[in-house]
């Protein structure tokens, strides 16, 4: 049963007591929770397909599993149900577009061709929501990637392709930031791997430092486009090497001042990305985070409110400015509802961060003091704290709804408009 605005306010009112009592300004929390946008990822909502041509393989390490009726098919079917995931969440955010979401008009434009006239529509949308956009080249599902390899092939033509593609994806982010007034995190990931151990790992690594210096040559205006490169661990295909290491890019971006990506998945399955904040922003003046949640690897699965979700928060807030880190979202989930899978996750990432900065101001004093037993003892009696009555309270005064209430919302919309989609 949905509660009423009264039983919301009521409750609301005695968890801003209880949580004075330790200290804590809800009102300050809430006010910083409406700063920080989560960036929705497109590719949640047509389960990584694209708009280029249908039936094409994905590769480069990538499966999305699942057949869950209902998935976008055209570009106005994803802004579609984009604005219904939208209506759902509150606070203003951004959404994260792949290369070949562009709009083409029935067109074959390669990878390399690709220009900011392609996206028009999308800045159109984004425009009249005030919505920012970010932006990913898209390294992979096409024939000159083929072998698991784009950015460090062995043949330079190969190679050129794909410096092409990043460099106007760089130009199409660099559009959206000046039309948007919001800049645009660009992030390049590629796929390129050994399935097994190769006999020399450092050339294909130099090739790849040398693409990257060719794409990101040009200077571009930073209140227009943030340039950002991601690791990962390993791929299907690329289980024994993979070129763009966690220890490649973070070399990378210290000595090119890049932003380093850090995407949850992309790690071993008992790493978490949380300790790695703090340790990256000492030496990089951003960061992207890609957060998803992996099940025994990269699996992508929805973002739930579990332990490296709230541990992942509470590092982005304890470490002073969120504004350093960009919060993107990253899985694709075809086993579900579409538009339910960007509402649960986007809606459990600002639960964590509101948990984050509802956290009693005591906790932190104690560490200072050196009084380990009280640090513990508060950061167990925190977590008891009502955060739900908070959270239910911010979902309504912005208008969204309280509780499991947006489920409901989610199967009208499937019985209205994704339900009839074959």
């Amino acid at each position: 049963m949905a509660s009423t605005a009264k039983q919301v306010t009521a409750a609301f009112k005695l968890a801003e007591e209880l949580y004075a009592a330790y200290g804590v300004s809800v009102e300050k929390a809430l006010r910083r929770l409406t700063e920080i946008p989560i960036s929705l990822h497109c590719w949640q909502g047509d389960d990584v397909g694209g708009f280029e041509h249908a039936g094409k393989e994905l590769g480069g390490g990538l499966a999305v599993t699942g057949n869950y009726p209902g998935k976008a098919r055209t570009p106005d079917e994803l802004r579609a149900d984009l604005d219904m995931a939208l209506s759902l969440i509150p606070g203003s955010h951004r959404l994260n577009l792949h290369a070949f979401y562009g709009e083409f008009g029935g067109k074959k434009v390669d990878r390399d061709e690709i220009e900011p006239a392609h996206f028009k529509a999308w800045i159109e949308w984004a425009k009249e929501r005030g919505v920012g956009l970010d932006f990913n080249p898209t390294c992979f599902a096409h024939v000159k990637a083929a072998s698991g390899f784009t950015l460090s092939h062995a043949d330079k033509g190969i190679r050129k392709f794909w410096i092409e593609h990043c460099r106007r994806s760089r130009e199409i982010g660099a559009a959206f930031g000046k039309a948007l007034g919001s800049p645009c995190v660009t992030n390049v990931w590629v796929p390129d791997g050994f399935k097994d151990t190769p006999a020399d790992r450092q050339a294909p690594r130099e090739r790849l430092a040398d693409s990257l210096d060719e794409i990101f040559k040009k200077p571009l205006p930073s209140k227009h486009n943030l340039d950002a490169v991601e690791p990962k661990l390993f791929g299907i295909g690329a289980e024994s090497c993979t070129v763009g290491s966690a220890e490649f890019y973070l070399g990378y971006c210290i000595t090119r001042k890049k932003l380093l990506c850090l995407d949850s998945g992309h790690y071993h399955p008992t790493e978490s990305i949380a300790d790695k904040i703090s340790s990256v922003l000492l030496y990089l003046p951003e960061i992207l985070l890609h957060v998803s949640r992996g099940v025994r690897w990269d699996s992508d699965h929805v973002v739930t409110l579990d332990d490296d979700l709230r541990n992942i928060a509470r590092e982005i807030i304890a470490c002073g400015d969120p504004g350093r880190v960009h919060i993107g979202l990253d899985y694709f989930d075809a086993s579900i509802n579409r538009v339910a899978a960007w509402t649960i996750g986007t809606r459990n990432m600002l639960r964590a961060l509101l948990i984050a900065l509802l956290e009693p101001p005591a906790i932190r004093a104690a560490e200072v003091a050196g009084d380990t037993t009280a640090r513990l003892a508060l950061q167990e009696e925190a977590k008891g704290l009502p955060y739900g009555a908070v959270w239910d309270f911010y979902c309504h005064s912005q208008e969204t709804p309280v509780g499991g209430a947006w489920l409901a919302d989610i199967r009208r919309y499937e019985d209205a408009v994704t339900g009839k989609r074959r």
